[in-house]
């Protein structure tokens, strides 16, 4: 039970003190969304990632950089709530996690590693996206003593998951 209320403090903690944005989010005319940020189109400049999370969030940014780390060109939008990109491509609330991204169409929620994400990417599986749910210890960007074993599940347009790929420390 205690896990749980951390979890849920922690992602709390990433949806507090909004910052600017470090890249404008376009207007409605340029066609954005005048409350929410544009969320790109399937099949939008390969390979490029988009990721959507608060200012506040360090492991988000240590993600981030995993992600550059690992040869992803990636554009970043800080927003004050990360829940309407989540909203918008219809990610189970089981798999929420601290931070989004977009990538080829596919979106790409939490802590998943870049060479899950590079398989994805070569595999082009029939599913939305790919989730670590949760923040597990020892996940790109959740470095610790105490890695833990964990899921990269897949998502369907239904709902359904599965387990993509499993993760031992």
């Amino acid at each position: 039970m205690g896990s749980v209320v951390a979890l849920g403090l922690t992602l709390a903690a990433c949806e507090r003190e909004p910052r600017p944005p470090t890249q404008p989010i376009p207007t409605v005319a340029e066609g954005g969304f005048s409350a929410a940020p544009a969320f790109p189109a399937p099949g939008t400049e390969s390979g490029r990632v988009t990721v959507y999370k608060t200012s506040t969030c360090g492991c988000c940014g240590k993600w981030v950089d995993h992600l550059r780390d690992n040869g992803f060109a990636v554009d970043v939008h800080d927003l004050e709530s990360v829940s309407p990109v989540k909203q918008h491509h219809g990610l189970p609330r089981q798999l929420a996690s601290c931070h989004t991204a977009v990538v080829d169409g596919y979106v790409v929620e939490g802590h998943v590693p870049a060479p899950v994400i590079r398989r994805m990417l070569d595999e082009k599986p029939a599913v939305k996206g790919i989730a670590v749910p949760r923040m597990p210890e020892g996940s790109p960007g959740m470095e610790g003593p105490h890695p833990e074993a964990y899921d990269v599940v897949a998502y369907r347009a239904d709902g359904s998951t599965s387990v993509y790929e499993h993760i031992e420390p």
